[in-house]
Protein backbone atom coordinates (compact mmCIF):
# COMPACT_ATOMS: atom_id res chain seq x y z
CA UNK A 1 0.00 0.00 0.00
CA UNK A 2 1.41 3.38 -1.00
CA UNK A 3 1.54 5.60 2.08
CA UNK A 4 2.61 9.26 1.68
CA UNK A 5 4.86 10.87 4.26
CA UNK A 6 2.10 13.15 5.54
CA UNK A 7 -0.02 10.11 6.47
CA UNK A 8 2.85 8.65 8.50
CA UNK A 9 3.20 11.98 10.29
CA UNK A 10 -0.56 12.23 10.89
CA UNK A 11 -0.73 8.67 12.26
CA UNK A 12 2.18 9.15 14.65
CA UNK A 13 0.75 12.52 15.75
CA UNK A 14 -2.63 10.89 16.44
CA UNK A 15 -0.99 8.16 18.53
CA UNK A 16 0.96 10.78 20.48
CA UNK A 17 -2.31 12.67 20.99
CA UNK A 18 -3.91 9.53 22.45
CA UNK A 19 -0.96 9.06 24.79
CA UNK A 20 -1.13 12.70 25.93
CA UNK A 21 -4.90 12.35 26.44
CA UNK A 22 -4.28 9.28 28.54
CA UNK A 23 -1.61 11.05 30.59
CA UNK A 24 -3.81 14.10 31.18
CA UNK A 25 -7.00 12.22 32.08
CA UNK A 26 -5.73 9.15 33.92
CA UNK A 27 -2.44 10.36 35.39
CA UNK A 28 -3.72 13.78 36.42
CA UNK A 29 -4.67 12.15 39.72
CA UNK A 30 -2.79 8.91 40.44
CA UNK A 31 -5.27 6.24 41.53
CA UNK A 32 -5.96 2.54 41.39
CA UNK A 33 -7.57 1.74 38.04
CA UNK A 34 -10.98 0.09 38.48
CA UNK A 35 -12.44 -2.64 36.28
CA UNK A 36 -15.13 -0.26 35.00
CA UNK A 37 -12.55 2.38 34.06
CA UNK A 38 -10.31 -0.20 32.35
CA UNK A 39 -13.31 -1.54 30.41
CA UNK A 40 -14.19 1.93 29.11
CA UNK A 41 -10.61 2.60 27.98
CA UNK A 42 -10.33 -0.81 26.28
CA UNK A 43 -13.60 -0.15 24.43
CA UNK A 44 -12.20 3.25 23.39
CA UNK A 45 -8.91 1.83 22.06
CA UNK A 46 -10.64 -1.05 20.27
CA UNK A 47 -13.01 1.47 18.68
CA UNK A 48 -9.99 3.52 17.52
CA UNK A 49 -8.37 0.38 16.06
CA UNK A 50 -11.59 -0.59 14.26
CA UNK A 51 -12.05 2.94 12.89
CA UNK A 52 -8.50 2.85 11.59
CA UNK A 53 -9.26 -0.49 9.92
CA UNK A 54 -12.37 1.01 8.34
CA UNK A 55 -10.22 3.83 6.95
CA UNK A 56 -7.78 1.29 5.52
CA UNK A 57 -10.72 -0.51 3.89
CA UNK A 58 -12.11 2.70 2.36
CA UNK A 59 -8.82 4.10 1.05
CA UNK A 60 -6.75 0.94 0.57
CA UNK A 61 -9.21 -1.86 -0.13
CA UNK A 62 -10.48 -4.97 1.61
CA UNK A 63 -7.26 -6.99 1.26
CA UNK A 64 -5.20 -4.40 3.13
CA UNK A 65 -7.93 -4.03 5.75
CA UNK A 66 -7.90 -7.80 6.30
CA UNK A 67 -4.11 -7.69 6.67
CA UNK A 68 -4.32 -4.94 9.27
CA UNK A 69 -7.13 -6.56 11.28
CA UNK A 70 -5.42 -9.96 11.23
CA UNK A 71 -2.16 -8.37 12.39
CA UNK A 72 -3.92 -6.37 15.11
CA UNK A 73 -5.74 -9.42 16.50
CA UNK A 74 -2.55 -11.48 16.39
CA UNK A 75 -0.51 -8.83 18.19
CA UNK A 76 -3.22 -8.30 20.79
CA UNK A 77 -3.55 -12.04 21.47
CA UNK A 78 0.23 -12.41 21.82
CA UNK A 79 0.19 -9.46 24.20
CA UNK A 80 -2.18 -11.28 26.56
CA UNK A 81 0.56 -13.80 27.29
CA UNK A 82 2.88 -10.90 28.11
CA UNK A 83 0.58 -9.90 30.97
CA UNK A 84 1.91 -12.82 33.03
CA UNK A 85 5.37 -11.25 32.95
CA UNK A 86 4.05 -7.76 33.68
CA UNK A 87 2.26 -9.11 36.76
CA UNK A 88 5.48 -10.78 37.95
CA UNK A 89 7.44 -7.56 37.49
CA UNK A 90 4.85 -5.49 39.38
CA UNK A 91 4.77 -8.02 42.22
CA UNK A 92 8.57 -8.37 42.36
CA UNK A 93 9.09 -4.62 42.72
CA UNK A 94 5.98 -4.15 44.92
CA UNK A 95 4.72 -1.30 42.72
CA UNK A 96 1.96 0.69 44.49
CA UNK A 97 -1.41 0.18 42.80
CA UNK A 98 -1.90 3.92 42.24
CA UNK A 99 1.28 4.10 40.11
CA UNK A 100 0.93 0.89 38.07
CA UNK A 101 -0.87 2.59 35.18
CA UNK A 102 1.90 5.17 34.82
CA UNK A 103 4.55 2.45 34.87
CA UNK A 104 2.81 0.52 32.11
CA UNK A 105 2.16 3.62 30.02
CA UNK A 106 5.75 4.88 29.98
CA UNK A 107 7.19 1.36 29.66
CA UNK A 108 4.99 0.66 26.66
CA UNK A 109 5.86 4.04 25.10
CA UNK A 110 9.52 2.96 25.28
CA UNK A 111 8.60 -0.39 23.72
CA UNK A 112 6.69 1.37 20.92
CA UNK A 113 9.75 3.40 19.98
CA UNK A 114 11.98 0.31 20.01
CA UNK A 115 9.45 -1.73 18.03
CA UNK A 116 9.28 1.09 15.48
CA UNK A 117 13.00 0.67 14.93
CA UNK A 118 12.59 -3.11 14.62
CA UNK A 119 9.76 -2.68 12.13
CA UNK A 120 11.78 -0.26 10.00
CA UNK A 121 14.73 -2.65 9.86
CA UNK A 122 12.47 -5.65 9.25
CA UNK A 123 10.57 -3.94 6.45
CA UNK A 124 13.80 -3.13 4.62
CA UNK A 125 15.07 -6.67 5.17
CA UNK A 126 12.00 -8.43 3.73
CA UNK A 127 12.05 -6.16 0.68
CA UNK A 128 15.72 -6.75 -0.11
CA UNK A 129 16.39 -10.32 1.04
CA UNK A 130 13.91 -13.10 0.33
CA UNK A 131 15.72 -15.46 2.73
CA UNK A 132 14.44 -13.36 5.64
CA UNK A 133 11.08 -15.11 5.22
CA UNK A 134 12.82 -18.42 5.97
CA UNK A 135 14.36 -16.88 9.09
CA UNK A 136 11.09 -15.42 10.35
CA UNK A 137 9.23 -18.64 9.58
CA UNK A 138 11.80 -20.67 11.50
CA UNK A 139 11.59 -18.33 14.50
CA UNK A 140 7.80 -18.65 14.64
CA UNK A 141 7.74 -22.44 14.26
CA UNK A 142 10.36 -22.79 17.00
CA UNK A 143 8.42 -20.40 19.25
CA UNK A 144 5.22 -22.37 18.57
CA UNK A 145 7.02 -25.55 19.65
CA UNK A 146 8.15 -23.86 22.86
CA UNK A 147 4.62 -22.66 23.64
CA UNK A 148 3.17 -26.12 23.05
CA UNK A 149 5.74 -28.41 24.65
CA UNK A 150 7.93 -26.48 27.10
CA UNK A 151 6.96 -26.55 30.75
CA UNK A 152 6.48 -22.84 31.40
CA UNK A 153 5.63 -23.54 35.04
CA UNK A 154 9.28 -24.43 35.65
CA UNK A 155 10.59 -21.31 33.90
CA UNK A 156 10.89 -18.19 36.01
CA UNK A 157 11.36 -14.73 34.59
CA UNK A 158 13.93 -12.65 36.42
CA UNK A 159 12.75 -9.03 36.46
CA UNK A 160 16.13 -8.01 37.89
CA UNK A 161 18.10 -9.52 35.04
CA UNK A 162 19.75 -8.12 31.93
CA UNK A 163 19.46 -4.37 31.50
CA UNK A 164 18.06 -3.85 35.00
CA UNK A 165 21.20 -5.36 36.60
CA UNK A 166 23.35 -3.12 34.40
CA UNK A 167 21.42 -0.01 35.47
CA UNK A 168 21.82 -0.94 39.14
CA UNK A 169 25.57 -1.32 38.64
CA UNK A 170 25.97 2.01 36.87
CA UNK A 171 23.67 4.18 39.02
CA UNK A 172 22.71 4.37 42.69
CA UNK A 173 19.11 3.22 43.29
CA UNK A 174 17.01 4.00 46.36
CA UNK A 175 15.32 1.21 48.31
CA UNK A 176 11.98 2.98 48.59
CA UNK A 177 9.54 4.65 46.18
CA UNK A 178 9.19 8.43 46.11
CA UNK A 179 5.73 8.78 44.64
CA UNK A 180 5.90 8.60 40.86
CA UNK A 181 9.31 10.30 40.67
CA UNK A 182 11.98 8.58 38.60
CA UNK A 183 14.96 10.24 40.27
CA UNK A 184 15.71 12.15 43.47
CA UNK A 185 18.65 14.19 44.68
CA UNK A 186 20.23 12.94 47.91
CA UNK A 187 23.51 13.95 49.53
CA UNK A 188 24.44 15.94 46.46
CA UNK A 189 23.98 12.93 44.14
CA UNK A 190 21.27 12.00 41.69
CA UNK A 191 19.63 8.69 42.64
CA UNK A 192 17.28 6.56 40.59
CA UNK A 193 14.12 5.29 42.24
CA UNK A 194 12.59 1.79 41.88
CA UNK A 195 9.98 3.44 39.63
CA UNK A 196 12.67 4.02 37.00
CA UNK A 197 13.90 0.42 37.28
CA UNK A 198 10.38 -0.98 36.90
CA UNK A 199 9.82 1.01 33.71
CA UNK A 200 13.10 -0.32 32.32
CA UNK A 201 12.01 -3.86 33.20
CA UNK A 202 8.59 -3.44 31.54
CA UNK A 203 10.06 -1.92 28.38
CA UNK A 204 12.84 -4.53 28.23
CA UNK A 205 10.39 -7.42 28.67
CA UNK A 206 8.19 -6.12 25.87
CA UNK A 207 11.21 -5.72 23.63
CA UNK A 208 12.05 -9.40 24.18
CA UNK A 209 8.50 -10.33 23.20
CA UNK A 210 8.92 -8.32 20.00
CA UNK A 211 11.36 -10.97 18.77
CA UNK A 212 8.33 -13.26 18.35
CA UNK A 213 5.57 -10.79 17.55
CA UNK A 214 7.35 -8.77 14.84
CA UNK A 215 8.08 -11.85 12.66
CA UNK A 216 4.48 -12.98 13.28
CA UNK A 217 2.94 -9.84 11.83
CA UNK A 218 5.42 -9.76 8.94
CA UNK A 219 4.03 -13.20 8.16
CA UNK A 220 0.66 -11.54 7.66
CA UNK A 221 1.68 -8.37 5.83
CA UNK A 222 4.98 -6.86 4.75
CA UNK A 223 3.54 -3.34 4.62
CA UNK A 224 5.54 -1.37 7.22
CA UNK A 225 2.71 1.12 7.78
CA UNK A 226 0.16 -1.58 8.61
CA UNK A 227 2.69 -3.46 10.75
CA UNK A 228 3.42 -0.33 12.77
CA UNK A 229 -0.25 0.61 13.15
CA UNK A 230 -1.27 -2.89 14.28
CA UNK A 231 1.55 -2.96 16.86
CA UNK A 232 0.76 0.54 18.09
CA UNK A 233 -2.95 -0.07 18.66
CA UNK A 234 -2.26 -3.44 20.31
CA UNK A 235 0.26 -1.87 22.69
CA UNK A 236 -1.98 1.09 23.45
CA UNK A 237 -4.74 -1.21 24.70
CA UNK A 238 -2.43 -3.62 26.49
CA UNK A 239 -2.03 -1.72 29.75
CA UNK A 240 -5.79 -1.36 30.20
CA UNK A 241 -6.15 -5.08 29.54
CA UNK A 242 -3.72 -5.63 32.41
CA UNK A 243 -6.14 -4.04 34.88
CA UNK A 244 -9.23 -5.65 33.37
CA UNK A 245 -7.98 -9.21 33.32
CA UNK A 246 -5.80 -9.25 36.43
CA UNK A 247 -6.09 -12.70 37.96
CA UNK A 248 -8.40 -13.80 35.16
CA UNK A 249 -5.35 -14.31 32.94
CA UNK A 250 -4.49 -17.38 34.99
CA UNK A 251 -7.82 -18.92 33.96
CA UNK A 252 -6.78 -18.96 30.29
CA UNK A 253 -5.09 -22.31 30.85
CA UNK A 254 -5.07 -23.24 27.16
CA UNK A 255 -3.81 -19.87 25.93
CA UNK A 256 -0.28 -21.16 25.33
CA UNK A 257 -1.61 -23.92 23.08
CA UNK A 258 -3.77 -21.49 21.15
CA UNK A 259 -0.83 -19.17 20.62
CA UNK A 260 1.28 -22.15 19.55
CA UNK A 261 -1.27 -22.99 16.85
CA UNK A 262 -1.40 -19.36 15.68
CA UNK A 263 2.38 -18.93 15.56
CA UNK A 264 2.83 -22.31 13.89
CA UNK A 265 0.19 -21.43 11.30
CA UNK A 266 1.83 -18.08 10.52
CA UNK A 267 5.25 -19.76 10.46
CA UNK A 268 4.03 -22.26 7.83
CA UNK A 269 2.47 -19.38 5.89
CA UNK A 270 5.85 -17.61 5.89
CA UNK A 271 7.65 -20.74 4.68
CA UNK A 272 5.16 -21.10 1.82
CA UNK A 273 5.69 -17.43 0.94
CA UNK A 274 9.46 -17.96 1.14
CA UNK A 275 9.13 -20.77 -1.41
CA UNK A 276 7.22 -18.46 -3.74
CA UNK A 277 9.89 -15.78 -3.36
CA UNK A 278 12.78 -18.25 -3.30
CA UNK A 279 16.17 -17.11 -4.56
CA UNK A 280 18.33 -19.60 -2.65
CA UNK A 281 20.42 -21.57 -5.18
CA UNK A 282 20.14 -24.90 -3.31
CA UNK A 283 16.30 -24.83 -3.45
CA UNK A 284 14.73 -25.49 -6.85
CA UNK A 285 17.86 -24.18 -8.51
CA UNK A 286 17.25 -20.67 -7.17
CA UNK A 287 13.90 -20.42 -8.97
CA UNK A 288 10.55 -19.50 -7.43
CA UNK A 289 8.50 -22.49 -6.29
CA UNK A 290 5.17 -21.43 -7.75
CA UNK A 291 3.24 -24.70 -7.35
CA UNK A 292 2.94 -24.48 -3.55
CA UNK A 293 -0.23 -22.78 -2.25
CA UNK A 294 -0.24 -19.39 -0.55
CA UNK A 295 -2.64 -18.54 2.28
CA UNK A 296 -4.57 -15.30 1.80
CA UNK A 297 -5.30 -12.87 4.60
CA UNK A 298 -9.01 -13.68 4.88
CA UNK A 299 -8.18 -17.32 5.61
CA UNK A 300 -5.56 -16.18 8.14
CA UNK A 301 -8.10 -13.93 9.86
CA UNK A 302 -10.65 -16.76 10.06
CA UNK A 303 -8.11 -19.25 11.44
CA UNK A 304 -6.77 -16.85 14.10
CA UNK A 305 -10.22 -15.75 15.31
CA UNK A 306 -11.42 -19.37 15.45
CA UNK A 307 -8.38 -20.58 17.38
CA UNK A 308 -8.67 -17.74 19.90
CA UNK A 309 -12.39 -18.34 20.35
CA UNK A 310 -12.00 -22.09 20.89
CA UNK A 311 -9.04 -21.57 23.23
CA UNK A 312 -10.87 -19.00 25.36
CA UNK A 313 -14.10 -21.01 25.64
CA UNK A 314 -12.24 -24.24 26.46
CA UNK A 315 -10.12 -22.45 29.08
CA UNK A 316 -13.10 -20.87 30.82
CA UNK A 317 -15.02 -24.17 30.82
CA UNK A 318 -12.07 -25.98 32.38
CA UNK A 319 -11.58 -23.25 35.00
CA UNK A 320 -15.28 -23.39 35.88
CA UNK A 321 -15.18 -27.19 36.13
CA UNK A 322 -12.08 -27.11 38.33
CA UNK A 323 -13.65 -24.46 40.58
CA UNK A 324 -16.85 -26.49 40.99
CA UNK A 325 -14.84 -29.57 41.95
CA UNK A 326 -12.94 -27.62 44.58
CA UNK A 327 -16.17 -26.34 46.16
CA UNK A 328 -17.92 -29.73 46.26
CA UNK A 329 -18.26 -30.92 49.87
CA UNK A 330 -16.11 -33.92 50.65
CA UNK A 331 -17.76 -36.81 52.50
CA UNK A 332 -16.87 -36.89 56.17
CA UNK A 333 -15.15 -40.05 57.37
CA UNK A 334 -17.53 -42.35 59.22
CA UNK A 335 -16.90 -44.05 62.55
CA UNK A 336 -14.49 -46.96 62.68
CA UNK A 337 -16.30 -50.27 62.07
CA UNK A 338 -17.04 -52.42 65.11
CA UNK A 339 -14.79 -55.47 65.44
CA UNK A 340 -16.41 -58.72 64.34
CA UNK A 341 -16.56 -61.15 67.33
CA UNK A 342 -16.71 -64.14 64.99
CA UNK A 343 -13.15 -63.40 63.82
CA UNK A 344 -11.76 -63.49 67.34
Amino acid sequence: MSVPAWLWVATIATLLGLIILDLVIVNRRPHKVTIAEATRWIAFYIACAVLFGAGVWIFGGGEYAASYLTGYITEYSLSVDNLFIFMMIMASFAVPAIHQHRVLLIGIMMALVMRGIFIGVGAQAVQRFSWVFWLFGGILIYTAWKFAFSNNDDEEYDPNGGVVRLVRKLFPVTDEYHGSRLTIKRDGRRWLTPMFIVMIAIGGADLVFAVDSIPAIFGITQDAYLVFAANAFALMGLRQLYFLLGGLVEKLVYLAYGLAVILGFIGVKLVLHALHENELPFINGGEHVTWVPEINNWVSLAVIVTVLGVTTVASLLKSRRDASQETEPQPEPGPDPEPDPARN
